[in-house]
């Protein structure tokens, strides 16, 4: 049997602070996820057999560390379901920009599964399963624009503008670790409340640093700035800027400069693996 189309969105973080830093390493934040019209696509294939298979390709990720099959797994491990499935992902978010890629494949799959493997479990324990995968992936479940805090374990669903932005790659690709690990980051930010960011705070914390280690992003957000207010998204590589309409952001796009690719979108603050979810269920 095959399902074909399930959406797995792109997340901009609106803005991320840094509050602190447990003891065992991990470190506190407070950001906001909001999902983007760019998105991937993944169609399951479901087998009678015991078997998780990949049938697309990424680049420099085998099988065996893909976080769809990772996810797979891990949802059969927790049901003891005895089906299996053939993954293909169109991948249209880059990789390594602080767009949620993998995490929202992740998301995607776990969701898209529990219903076609019809395995049950409710969101909040497949938010659990998620939560072994990365930090990001419970909320890309969730499903709904986010204020999250801790880790990214505790959040809370917002409802921030949904702007147009245009969103830049600036050919480059940034290490999460690295970026996490650097002496030069901060990590002692002062909490904010939803209210602050609403009224127009925060900032991302990384972005002094990416700014530092990798040039090509520090000049694209330059570059950006000086149409709108430009902040990076995660750790990037991705920049991005809000517009007051789809056409200023498709203008500012034109100009962009040949060796970086560029994404009008819309902000979304429901994903669309909500309707994608309700249209399988419709079928039954």
């Amino acid at each position: 049997m095959l399902s074909s189309a399930w959406p797995a969105p792109a997340k901009l973080n609106l803005f991320l602070h840094i509050t602190g830093r447990r003891a065992d390493g991990y470190h506190l934040l407070q950001t906001v996820f909001q999902f983007i019209q760019l998105q991937d696509e993944i169609d399951y294939t479901i087998l009678e057999s015991d078997v998780v298979h990949r049938r697309s390709t990424m680049s420099g990720v085998d099988a065996e560390d893909d976080l769809v099959v990772r996810a797979a797994r891990s949802l059969k491990e927790k049901t003891n379901c005895k089906l299996g499935v053939d993954i293909n992902v169109k991948k249209r978010i880059p990789d390594g920009g602080g767009l949620g890629g993998g995490s929202s494949d992740a998301a995607t799959t776990l969701v898209a599964l529990n219903e076609l493997w019809e395995t049950g479990l409710s969101t909040k324990e497949l938010a659990q399963v998620g939560l072994s995968l990365g930090a990001d992936v419970p909320v890309f479940i969730h499903a709904h624009a986010t204020w999250a805090e801790g880790v990214g374990e505790d959040f809370t669903s917002i409802e921030p503008e949904e702007s147009w932005y245009l969103v830049v790659h600036p050919g480059c690709s940034v290490a999460t670790a690295e970026i996490f690990s650097t002496d030069d980051l901060t990590r002692n930010t002062p909490a904010i409340t939803i209210r602050d960011f609403l009224e127009g705070g925060g900032r991302n914390d990384c972005e002094s640093v990416v700014r530092n280690h990798y040039k090509e992003v520090a000049k694209a957000l330059d570059w950006l700035s000086g149409f709108a207010p430009a902040k990076l998204t995660g750790t990037g590589a991705c920049l991005f800027a809000p517009f007051s309409d789809e056409q200023q952001a498709q203008t500012v796009k034109q100009q962009l400069p040949v060796r970086w690719q560029g994404y009008v979108v819309k902000g979304m603050n429901k994903s669309p693996l909500i309707e994608r979810l309700a249209v399988e269920r419709n079928k039954a």
